[in-house]
């Protein structure tokens, strides 16, 4: 990895670097960066429970900006959590709110029909390749999409218009100095759904998700996360994506987000 990471932590705030920035606004920070933050800080209040959905809605664009995290179990259990969160701004305007499950970690026989056992299709991230970010870099290359995760299509696939599956890896470390959970890459990786298996151009279209949702059976196993991702865009203004998470075992869950969509 290299060594300037996504955020850094200040305090009782949590300072993006240019890593953090999305597509859309050289202002604004990429879904996944914010969404993978608040993955970590819902595992950090219950280390031995699976993370099993993370519900996320973004109430409007994330600045590059400090931020405060906040989070806490609203509803405790043995078996099953519930966890609450936001992302603020320094002025206290409420950013981005999470609500998550957390489940028990269990030992159980489960027949092997009903397992997720099968192997990533189009090849694992070692026969799979980089691709070319569409939108040219702004004065400063740093992006999330860019800088922040190393990105490799599988399948001869490329940021082109259509279904996708494309492997994910965090290329930094997401707060300096501090571990990365792997539900956090997870989060990381989900958030590009939309963007790898987009419909539209991003010259002339925006299709930006105003929420995702992340549910997975387990965390990945390894470095690496692959979203074999699809996005419908209807004349309403409102699309949506969906992926399937994989790592190199196999499926591990799903992402979902709702986008809305308009003309540049």
């Amino acid at each position: 990895m290299s060594d300037e990471p996504v955020f850094h932590r200040e305090g009782e705030l949590v300072v993006p670097t240019g890593h953090a920035r999305g597509p859309w606004h050289p202002g604004q920070l990429h879904g996944g960066a914010p969404a993978a933050l608040l993955a970590g800080a819902v595992q950090d209040l219950a280390p031995e429970m699976q993370v099993a959905r993370l519900g996320y809605d973004f109430l409007g664009p994330v600045p590059l900006a400090p931020l405060r995290v906040e989070v806490r179990i609203a509803k405790a259990g043995r078996r099953f959590q519930l966890a609450e969160g936001e992302l603020a701004g320094e002025d206290g305007r409420t950013l981005v709110v999470v609500r998550a499950a957390l489940l028990r970690r269990g030992d159980v026989a489960v027949p092997q029909a009903s397992r997720f056992d099968a192997p990533p299709p189009a090849g694992g991230p070692a026969d799979s390749v980089a691709a070319e970010f569409p939108v040219p870099p702004g004065d400063d290359p740093r992006a999330f999409q860019r800088t922040a995760m190393d990105i490799r299509f599988a399948g001869g696939g490329d940021f082109g218009e259509g279904p996708a599956q494309a492997w994910f890896r965090l290329a930094r470390p997401l707060v300096g100095g501090e571990p990365l959970h792997p539900v956090a890459r997870a989060a990381a990786a989900a958030d590009f759904g939309n963007g790898v298996s987009r419909v539209l151009d991003f010259r002339t279209h925006l299709f930006t998700n105003v929420d995702l949702t992340v549910t997975l059976v387990r965390d990945p196993a390894t470095e690496w996360v692959m979203l074999d991702a699809r996005t419908v865009a209807e004349t309403t203004g409102i699309g949506w994506a969906a992926s399937t998470l994989h790592d190199e075992r196999g499926p591990i869950g799903a992402g979902q987000q709702t986008l809305f969509v308009d003309s540049r």
